[in-house]
């Protein structure tokens, strides 16, 4: 096939089209940042709006829309461009000059998250509001834009992405305890648990939603295999030689002074983002599992178990470390 990427320079557009062009298809690969890649474009989805679309060696079969600002905390004007506007862009380009390709649209299971435990979450439950933060309602919102598009669509929802190059869910945990700054959160009386989701499980899974334009709806993305959210963290902790957190802090005392500082970083206009933030503190805190019944019937089994995709995350970060000098 012949298949765009875009968000090709992130995290886990980069591993499908690895993982597309080991297949034998013909990518083209659309990122934000500037690469001197063969078969890679620079572009700015969110303020290309209204543009031509980079001129492509062909007209795309599929389209896998990957690019998004998948950070628990930044600007609102930034989540806006990238994560709503920037899909507004693909969609026009799809619709118009690109010829109705088949469209995959990589969202995020946040956009039903509560306050509380959530567990057996369906592809049919209720999208908010409320939402957990700026991130989760433009990615809702970015769904809503993909609804109205008039060719073949899919939303695939992946929760809680991990593995070699991630950029997101391990790298705060790690910068916290390497600053001694991660807490033990209690105040559960069971520990939460969470599903979660191998990187190369889910670019296997977006291949296949790309490949066969018979799937469609919202496909809810994970290992199928829910884990103690704070355990897993300890054990990576602990696997890469750093100190587990000892001190203990209440959910209640972790979440007032994550909101406390998200609001100062939002009034002061803080660069970077807080030490904490409530949907981070929020991860540890509630369970949030998903019903993998529509994923498994039609895209099978994940190949890569959460056991051995921790193994590979940590030695991948080992060997970074040894790389950087640190």
């Amino acid at each position: 096939m012949r298949i765009v990427v875009t968000g090709a320079s992130g995290f886990v557009g980069g591993r499908l089209v690895e993982l597309a062009r080991a297949a034998g298809h013909d990518v083209v690969g659309i990122g934000r940042r500037r690469l001197d890649a063969e078969g890679y474009l620079s572009v700015d989805l969110g303020r290309a709006h209204g543009a031509e679309p980079p001129p492509l060696p062909w007209r795309p079969e599929a389209v896998v829309h990957c690019a998004a600002r998948a950070t628990p905390y930044a600007r609102r004007r930034e989540f806006e461009a990238d994560n709503v506007t920037a899909t507004r862009t693909v969609v026009d380009w799809c619709a118009g000059p690109w010829g109705r390709p088949r469209l995959v649209h990589v969202s995020s299971s946040s956009v039903l998250y509560r306050d509380g435990d959530q567990l057996d979450l369906t592809e049919d439950a209720p999208v908010g509001p409320p939402f957990a933060n700026d991130y989760a309602r433009t990615k809702a919102a970015s769904e809503e834009v993909v609804a109205h598009y008039e060719g073949s669509w899919v939303v695939a929802r992946p929760r809680a992405v991990f593995g070699p190059g991630d950029t997101v869910l391990f790298p705060r945990i790690l910068a916290a305890a390497r600053a001694g700054r991660l807490p033990l959160l209690t105040g559960r009386e069971t520990p939460a648990v969470g599903d979660v989701v191998y990187v190369d499980n889910l670019a296997r899974y977006l291949l296949q939603l790309a490949e066969h334009d018979e799937l469609g709806g919202v496909y809810h993305l994970t290992n199928a295999e829910p884990v103690e959210m704070q355990a897993v963290l300890t054990e990576v902790v602990e696997r890469l030689g750093l100190e587990p957190p000892t001190r203990r802090v209440g959910i209640g005392s972790a979440m007032r002074a994550a909101r406390v500082l998200e609001g100062l970083w939002r009034v002061a206009r803080l660069p970077g983002e807080p030490p904490i933030t409530p949907y981070g503190v929020g991860v540890l805190t509630w369970s949030k599992t998903f019903v993998p019944d529509k994923m498994l019937r039609d895209l099978g089994p994940p190949q890569v178990s959460v056991t051995e995709g921790i193994e590979r995350f940590v030695a991948w970060q080992r060997a970074e470390w040894e790389r950087e000098g640190a």
